[in-house]
């Protein structure tokens, strides 16, 4: 099985522990650090025209999106917030990949180092859970 992770490097002291989080998962299910291809991408809003690329040219079994907003003082983040999620199931829709969603839209920093640390509360070990279990699911359902 290969797994793309397309991770953004805005708010890295986050998503660099979302990012762990996922491979941490992805290798206690037996993938190997070569079945994991991570592409960087500047930030959130990156993330779904990625996922687009990744799912042409790489072609993984499932694509692991990881991102991190945090809400300011203007409207930026829900413009930010809602393209990024649209966009990357719209990937997903029309790829036929599964891609699982890691992106922390959450009010302060603290409340986003609370879900990108160690423990069982890591979103993108969660996103790579949802990735494994749908990438074992889709050559069930049959279709393109």
């Amino acid at each position: 099985m290969r797994i793309a992770l397309v991770v953004s490097r805005y708010n890295a002291f986050v998503t660099d522990g979302l990012e762990a989080g996922a491979r941490r998962v992805l290798r206690d299910a037996g993938l190997s650090d070569a079945d994991v291809e991570t592409v960087h991408v500047p930030g959130a809003f990156e993330l779904p025209q990625a996922a687009a690329r990744v799912a042409a040219g790489l072609v993984p079994d499932a694509i692991v999106c990881l991102g991190c907003l945090i809400r300011g003082e203007t409207p930026h983040f829900d413009y930010i917030a809602r393209a990024t999620a649209d966009g990357i199931m719209r990937v997903a829709l029309e790829r036929s990949v599964p891609i699982a969603f890691g992106v922390l839209t959450t009010n302060t920093a603290e409340e986003a180092l609370a879900r990108a640390g160690d423990g069982a509360a890591n979103k993108g070990a969660e996103a790579a859970a949802a990735a494994l279990e749908m990438a074992r699911l889709y050559p069930r359902l049959g279709g393109p």
